[in-house]
């Protein structure tokens, strides 16, 4: 493993006990990394590590998710995490981030940025959706379940919160010479932390994926309106958000730098060298460090 060491670390947001990663000097600009479903920070801990020798890398744990805690009376909804990452940012005393979009950590951090536009210097987009009608096939059994009653749905969704369902969701597709180097630690380290608590919270978010739909309009418009530097780094091979997932950011930010990776939707398990290329050479353009 090459690059700089990846902290691991815990505070208390808005009185939650979070976990988070961190990698870089204190005083370099900062990129954000909010993580997807059924992820944690770990996602990141190889690309922070190639980053962090001139930006500062920062990936929180959700609550319910990866080491945070998982508190009663917590807002486990997109809205609850946006706020717990302004507060996250606030206690750092980190006034402005690039935004890396991964999965439902796009949703999370574009709400982050509706709430405080002038915090955002950029944005890194992986493999996050936002356009209805590019939504790739892998959603039409979720589109079933979202027809049923509230109730009925999280309970057919908590049956399907299973590890066999986890090791799905990090293989999802890709071809098999790729599925060989997407390490097995990804399933069984979050299946490992799963908890009743947690997959009923699991089942509700998903279900709620749904209501969430309404935004995209409002994500894109945030997007025509403040016209952020983006970069956008696909892999085709996912089917919840395949190519054309990818190019329909281009309608709302037509000058973003889009590049098609040979991945899936866990690009930096097996893409990452490429990755860490493109998104160096983003940054020190866009987020310059001093």
């Amino acid at each position: 493993m090459t690059g700089v060491p990846v902290h691991h670390l815990r505070t208390t947001v808005a009185g939650v006990d979070i976990f988070y990663r961190e990698a870089g000097q204190a005083d370099a600009p900062a990129v954000l990394l909010p993580h997807g479903y059924p992820c944690s920070s770990f996602e990141f801990r190889n690309c922070m590590a190639r980053l962090g020798d001139r930006w500062r890398l920062l990936a929180p744990d959700f609550p319910g998710s990866g080491y945070s805690a998982t508190p009663p009376g917590f807002a486990y909804d997109f809205d609850g995490f946006a706020e717990l990452l302004a507060a996250f940012l606030d206690g750092l005393g980190v006034d402005r981030v690039v935004l890396y979009l991964h999965d439902f950590g796009g949703w999370i951090g574009l709400r982050l940025a509706m709430r405080d536009p002038g915090r955002i210097a950029g944005l890194i987009v992986q493999n996050s959706d936002i356009y209805e009608d590019a939504m790739g096939p892998k959603y039409a059994g979720l589109r079933d379940i979202w027809k049923l009653e509230r109730e009925q749905g999280i309970a057919r969704l908590r049956e399907l919160v299973t590890g066999d369902h986890f090791r799905d969701e990090f293989l999802n597709h890709v071809r098999s010479d790729l599925a060989e180097r997407i390490p097995p630690d990804l399933w069984t380290l979050h299946w490992s932390l799963m908890t009743d608590r947690r997959r009923e919270n699991a089942a509700r978010i998903i279900y709620d994926l749904r209501a969430n739909l309404a935004w995209f309009p409002r994500y894109q418009a945030w997007l025509r309106e403040h016209e952020p530097p983006a970069l956008i780094l696909w892999g085709p091979q996912d089917g919840y958000m395949p190519e054309e997932a990818g190019r329909a950011w281009l309608r709302d930010l037509p000058e973003a730098e889009l590049h098609m990776l040979d991945g899936g939707h866990w690009l930096l398990e097996t893409c990452l060298e490429e990755a860490v290329a493109l998104t160096k050479d983003f940054l020190g353009r866009k987020h310059p460090p001093d």
